[in-house]
C-alpha cells in the first residue's frame, strides 16, 4: 500500500485516530528535541495499551526509538512480552530494530505514515542497515566473531534442559 493514499472512509476510522495520536505524540517528543518525528502507540482490543515517542537523543539511548518504548509501555501495561491481537501504529515505516522488536512481541499487524525513503530524507537513513542485514555475515561493515562457541551451546543446552522453561 506504500505511496497510495488512503479513502476518506479509512481517513475516519479508529486506524486514523490511532495514527493521529502516534502523529501527535511524536510531535511532541520533536518539539522537545528529545527525538525525531517518531511517534507510535500499540492498540489492543480497540484500546491504546502503549504510546512513546523517539527519546533517542533525550535518553542517550539508540535503541528509544518510538516503537520500542510503545512496545515496553504495552507490555508493562499488560504483564506479558507477547501482544499478540495488538497492532502497531507508527509515524514511519519501522527500522530492522524496531520491525524486529514487532516480530518478537508478536503484534498481528503494523500500520505506518511516512517511508523509509521519506525519513532518508531528513536524515533517518534506515536503508543503509537493511542493506547491511541482508549481506552475509562476513561481508558486512561491523565484523562479528565467534568467541568460546562449545561454553555458550553449552549455555544453550542447559536452557533447553530447563523443566520450566518460558517458551518465546
Amino acid at each position: 500500500m506504500a505511496g497510495r493514499a488512503t479513502s476518506p472512509a479509512i481517513e475516519r476510522s479508529p486506524h486514523a485516530r490511532f495514527m493521529r495520536r502516534a502523529i501527535a505524540l511524536a510531535r511532541r517528543g520533536m518539539t522537545a528535541r528529545e527525538g525525531g518525528p517518531f511517534g507510535a502507540v500499540v492498540v489492543r482490543g480497540g484500546v491504546i495499551v502503549g504510546e512513546g515517542w523517539n527519546r533517542v537523543v533525550a535518553s542517550r539511548d539508540p535503541t528509544a526509538h518510538g516503537e520500542i518504548v510503545a512496545i515496553r509501555a504495552a507490555c508493562r501495561r499488560l504483564a506479558t512480552f507477547r501482544l499478540a491481537g495488538a497492532a502497531l501504529y507508527t509515524t514511519g515505516e519501522p527500522c530492522p530494530m524496531c520491525l524486529a522488536a514487532a516480530y518478537w512481541a508478536r503484534v498481528d499487524r503494523i500500520f505506518y505514515g511516512f517511508t523509509i525513503g521519506d525519513a532518508a530524507r531528513v536524515g533517518f537513513d534506515d536503508r543503509v542497515f537493511y542493506r547491511e542485514l541482508a549481506k552475509p555475515a562476513g561481508r558486512r561493515s561491523v565484523p562479528t566473531v565467534q568467541l568460546l562457541a562449545a561454553e555458550a551451546r553449552r549455555l544453550v543446552r542447559e536452557y533447553a534442559a530447563l523443566p520450566r522453561r518460558t517458551p518465546y
